[in-house]
């Protein structure tokens, strides 16, 4: 008993995470500003209302797929680290070793709120995961400043300032403990929901009153155009991106084998309706013309529906930029803590803190690299790599997951996702039980 205690009193990451955590994390970073400004991209090139909701239910279920497939390697490997721990144990170091340098220092995918900060034309950039912390602050910023100097611009100065203010608050959290770095996510990640709801429920209301025209008349497939249509399943699905967030955080969830695939499906599945749903609410407010002439869709929305309270939008929506922020402090940092520890980067950031029990050094080594990108401001610069990179690596995952089926078949696997021509099935081994929970299609 003495040794068991002595164990457990040592210096290593705490299970701290439970379900409710769990799903606040993924449903924290990948519900961000995407779903507020994205409909737009997926309308513009699906080519009608009813094709548009179409790709988005269709991204769900994609995404669904990938995050389900994680969930078998989640609880398959008992190691953090997401990607980076998967590759490594089912195709071998080399890959591995590429995806954490890639990771953090060339891709990393750039939140679509680059339009609204950059107005570039193109949001198909992958920079490092430091730049992509610096588009999330600076988003977050702008969406908070600006509505206090409309209609006049925000000073730049200003939104640097609060950007910097904000990453400077993430990473404090983050290093000061697990528990309230996971209750600022679970926070975070109600308020997010409280602004999707916000706009579902006038949408419904809508419905109701009979407001189902634009989506009766929506279907028109002669306006799809296959050139065009994969830039709509594009942005559909990177309003979906962030799902493998909860992976890298493995050994600190509290019985990974049921609350990782149960936050995964629980997070995804809630995450799709409302997406949907959002979509619909928008289409019963607006014509697919007047969504397609808003820069930013949510906006447009409350200002209909809403008039008094538009105001209320953008600081929602820069919550939900922080949130996303938060999220990806508390689990890319992670990643570089594992991969010090396996040697593919120095020792020194495997190095967790004596009483915090947090990754301290991995967690203050993307600090001043982020707050000296939003002082330069010349973030976009950095890197022009397309994000097929980051989806290039996913695809590589999930290859190395069926090879390491065929391989090492007696593997114990607590989450089996199964997948032919004609069914689909999921056989969960419950821990504690003797049987197999099997739901199939």
């Amino acid at each position: 008993m003495k040794k068991v205690k002595r164990e457990d009193e040592g210096v290593h990451l705490r299970r701290k995470i439970s379900l409710l955590p769990a799903v606040s994390l993924i449903i924290g970073t990948v519900v961000g500003s995407g779903i507020f400004i994205t409909p737009k991209g997926v309308l513009m090139n699906s080519g009608s209302a009813g094709v548009s909701l179409l790709v988005w239910a269709l991204c769900g279920i994609l995404s669904m797929f990938g995050a389900l497939c994680f969930a078998e390697l989640g609880t398959s490997f008992t190691k953090s680290g997401g990607q980076y721990t998967y590759l490594r144990e089912t195709l071998g170091p080399l890959p591995a070793f590429l995806r954490l340098w890639v990771t953090f220092l060339f891709t990393r995918w750039v939140p679509f709120e680059t339009r609204v900060i950059v107005k570039c034309q193109s949001h198909t950039r992958a920079v490092s995961r430091p730049a992509s912390a610096s588009y999330v602050s600076l988003a977050f910023a702008r969406y908070l400043v600006e509505p206090f100097f409309t209609p006049c611009a925000a000073p730049s100065v200003l939104i640097k300032l609060v950007s910097i203010v904000a990453v400077t608050l993430v990473v404090a959290v983050n290093c000061w403990s697990v528990t309230l770095a996971s209750r600022t996510q679970v926070t975070l990640a109600f308020t997010k929901m409280f602004a999707l709801v916000l706009v579902v429920v006038p949408g419904v209301m809508m419905l109701v009153k009979g407001k189902t025209q634009v989506l009766l008349d929506g279907f028109e497939f002669d306006s799809v155009t296959l050139d065009k249509l994969p830039l709509a399943f594009y942005n559909g699905l990177f309003a979906y991106g962030g799902w493998t967030q909860l992976n890298t955080v493995r050994e600190e969830i509290i019985n990974p084998n049921r609350n990782i695939p149960l936050a995964i499906i629980l997070s995804m599945v809630t995450v799709m309706v409302f997406y949907l749903l959002v979509n619909v609410a928008y289409y019963t407010v607006m014509t697919p013309a007047e969504l397609l002439m808003s820069d930013a869709v949510a906006m447009t929305f409350a200002n209909r529906v809403f008039p008094g309270l538009a105001i209320i939008i953008p600081v929602l929506v820069a919550l939900s930029c922080y949130g996303t922020l938060n999220g990806t402090f508390f689990g890319s940092p992670r990643t570089l803590f594992v991969g010090a520890r396996e040697g593919h980067w120095p020792s020194i950031f495997s190095m967790i803190h004596i009483r915090r029990h947090t990754p301290l050094a991995a967690l203050l080594l993307q600090y001043p690299v982020v707050v000296l990108m939003l002082i330069d401001g010349e973030i976009y610069q950095l890197l022009t790599y397309s994000s097929f990179a980051g989806w290039f690596f996913i695809a590589l995952t999930t290859l190395g997951m069926l090879i390491h089926r065929y391989r090492f078949p007696q593997h114990p696997r607590p989450f089996k996702l199964c997948v032919s021509s004609s069914w689909v099935c999921l056989c969960i081994r419950i821990p504690g039980t003797q049987g197999k929970a099997v739901l199939s299609r």
